[in-house]
C-alpha cells in the first residue's frame, strides 16, 4: 500500500517542525518553509512564502492526501492561503487538519471550554482562527479536523529557551497569577496528531493537558524543575478575579496513554540543568 502523502504548511516553525519529525518516518511527508533556509537543501521541503506565492502551486507539487496547516505569519495572508486550501479540498480527496489554538474561546472567561462550545474572542490572533475554522465548518465533515491546542512547552519550545534565557541574565519572568490555562508539549501534541491522521478522525479537537493550572504555578513549577534560581518575577494582572483560557477535551476523548498532565509535562519533558 502506498504511504499517505502529508504535506505540512509551517513546517519550518516550532510546531510545524515537531509535526514534521514526528510523521516523517511512517508518511511521505513534505513541508514548507519562508525563510529559514536551512532545510533548502531537504528535498522534501518546499519554500513557500505566504504573502508572494500562491499556495495551489506547492499543492500541485505536492498533491497531498492531507494537509497539516500550522502556517504563521501574515493574518491576512493566512485567511487568502486558507480559503485557497478551502478550493482544493473540495476539489480532491485530502484532508485538512488545522492547528488552531484555545484563544478561540478568550472572550469567555468564566470557563474552560470544550469541543462544541461557542467561539468568540477578544484577540486579534483568536478571531482569525475562528474565521478560519469557520470556512472549514462549512466543508463536508470528513474533509477536516480542528486541533485546538493550549500554550506549548517542552525541551525546545519557545517558551521554555525564553524562561531559560531570563534566568540566565537574572532578568523578569512575567506570570500571569489569575489565569487559569490547561498547557502541553511538543512531544505528546504530535503523537495525537499522529493517531488522528492514523485512524482518519476528523472533527473537532481539544489537544491539552486534562487537568487545570494557574499559569504562574505552572511557570514556577517549570522554573524549580530546571535548578536552583532566584528567579524575579513579574506579576501581570489584567483582572482581579480568575480567568479561564482552557480548552479542554470532552466529547472526543483520545486514548489514555496519549493524554497528558501539566505534571507529567513538567516530570518529563523540561530539562534539568
Amino acid at each position: 500500500m502506498d504511504k499517505k502523502k502529508i504535506l505540512i504548511l509551517g513546517a519550518s516553525g516550532f510546531v510545524g517542525n515537531a509535526i514534521y519529525k514526528e510523521l516523517c518516518s511512517y508518511f511521505d511527508t513534505y513541508g514548507t518553509y519562508c525563510s529559514n533556509t536551512s532545510f533548502a537543501t531537504n528535498k522534501q521541503f518546499l519554500r513557500y512564502d505566504l504573502q508572494e506565492d500562491d499556495i495551489f502551486q506547492v499543492l500541485e507539487n505536492v498533491r497531498p492526501d492531507v494537509i497539516i496547516s500550522a502556517l504563521r505569519g501574515s493574518f491576512g495572508a493566512q485567511i487568502q492561503a486558507h480559503q485557497h486550501l478551502m478550493e482544493y479540498l473540495m476539489k480532491y480527496k485530502t484532508k485538512l487538519y488545522f492547528i488552531s489554538s484555545a484563544n478561540v474561546f478568550d472572550a469567555y472567561s468564566k470557563f474552560p471550554s470544550y469541543e462544541y462550545d461557542k467561539t468568540l474572542s477578544e484577540s486579534v490572533y483568536g478571531r482569525l482562527k475562528i474565521k478560519i475554522e469557520n470556512m472549514m465548518m462549512r466543508l463536508p465533515k470528513e474533509k477536516t479536523a480542528i486541533l485546538r491546542i493550549p500554550m506549548v512547552f517542552g525541551n525546545t519550545s519557545p517558551r521554555v529557551r525564553e524562561i531559560k534565557t531570563s534566568l540566565e541574565n537574572n532578568e523578569a519572568i512575567e506570570v500571569f497569577p489569575n489565569l487559569i490555562i490547561n498547557v502541553t508539549n511538543d512531544d505528546r501534541l504530535t503523537q495525537q496528531i499522529h493517531y488522528l491522521i492514523n485512524r482518519n478522525k476528523t472533527g473537532i479537537f481539544h489537544l491539552g493537558s486534562t487537568d487545570l493550572i494557574h499559569h504562574e504555578d505552572f511557570i514556577k513549577d517549570i522554573i524549580k524543575r530546571m535548578g536552583n534560581y532566584h528567579p524575579l518575577i513579574k506579576r501581570v494582572y489584567t483582572t482581579n478575579e480568575d480567568r479561564y483560557l482552557a480548552a479542554l477535551p470532552k466529547d472526543h476523548m483520545l486514548p489514555k496513554n496519549l493524554m497528558i498532565t501539566s505534571q507529567e509535562i513538567i516530570d518529563h519533558h523540561i530539562p534539568v540543568d
